[in-house]
């Protein structure tokens, strides 16, 4: 969902992240990744602009962050 939000390909995310391009589909699919590997995803993503909502009862998400340019 993020990834999409962002209009970015597997292939520019996993560039972002520094990982390989099947590893993003594993993700996406629900596969087991190393704490590590989520993380540096997570960073990239965050970077360009993605924001993760906490667990709050409807369950957990994401949001494009606001811009803060006038």
């Amino acid at each position: 969902m993020a990834r999409a939000a962002l209009q970015l390909g597997v292939r520019e995310l996993a560039s972002a992240a520094n990982v390989s391009p099947t590893t993003i589909t594993r993700l996406e699919r629900g596969e087991q990744l190393y704490p590590r590997t989520v993380s540096a995803i997570r960073t990239a993503l965050e970077a360009a602009g993605i924001e993760f909502i906490a667990e709050n009862g409807d369950g957990a998400g994401v949001r494009l962050r606001k811009s803060t340019q006038i």
